[in-house]
């Protein structure tokens, strides 16, 4: 049983999401974005002091090269359930428009269903062996054999005082990096289904932002262009 702790925890993550999301969703959108602009602004902030240390006092942080790819990882894997929440996702959609209503809505909750499968199995494909396929791993497997090792990171190092007051090792474990991959793809799998029940109950035309984002695209042009 103890194996399945983490995937306990990811479970009580989305339930605790999902319920704080119906009484509070303006909070729950304002944290996800929140998020998103402290990791943008880390990444920024990060690459632009290491390039006047490197280039003004040919000096450096020997780390901020792994933190910075750490972060923008982080920033996908995050940023792709808030995507889908908010329809953001761009898609080819000309194929299924020609579609009667009908046809389309069957084709909007076929694509938000392939969303959901698509997480589960990078999150873990070894329900997939209910069905006969010969498969063990995902993101789970992954993380939990990096958090059972222990093993750090390449380059990034804790400061001295963090290791002198909490006696911790001198990398940075490779399962703290790690983390929000199973957490992305939990939050991708939610954010799928969810947008399945939407499509559903007609709240909602497709997962992707589609023909919007042509629109998007133009006001966009338009203004750099003013």
């Amino acid at each position: 049983m103890a194996a399945y702790w983490p995937y306990f925890a990811i479970f009580l993550m989305i339930v605790a999401l999902f319920l704080t999301e119906r009484r509070f969703p303006n909070a729950v959108t304002r944290f996800e974005e929140n998020v998103l602009a402290i990791l943008i602004a880390a990444i920024t902030l990060i690459s632009f002091t290491q390039v006047i240390a490197r280039y003004g006092f040919n000096s450096g942080w020997g780390g901020a090269l792994e933190l910075t790819r750490i972060l923008f990882a982080w920033l996908i894997l995050f940023g792709m359930g808030y995507g889908i929440k908010h329809g953001l996702h761009l898609g080819v959609d000309a194929a299924i428009r020609l579609l009667p209503p009908r046809g389309l809505r069957i084709a909007a909750l076929f694509g938000a269903l392939t969303g959901v499968l698509y997480a589960a199995i990078l999150l873990s494909s070894d329900w997939l062996n209910w069905f006969g396929a010969d498969t063990k791993g995902g993101a789970m497997f992954y993380w939990a054999r990096f958090f059972k090792a222990g093993i750090g990171l390449d380059d990034l190092r804790y400061p001295i005082f963090i290791q002198d007051l909490f006696g911790v090792q001198e990398r940075v474990q490779r399962w703290i990096a790690y983390l929000m991959l199973p957490i992305g793809l939990a939050l991708l799998g939610f954010r799928s289904l969810e947008a399945f029940a939407q499509i559903w109950r007609g709240e909602r035309e497709m997962m992707i932002a589609s023909h919007e984002a042509e629109d998007l695209v133009a006001e966009s042009k338009d203004a750099l262009k003013d």
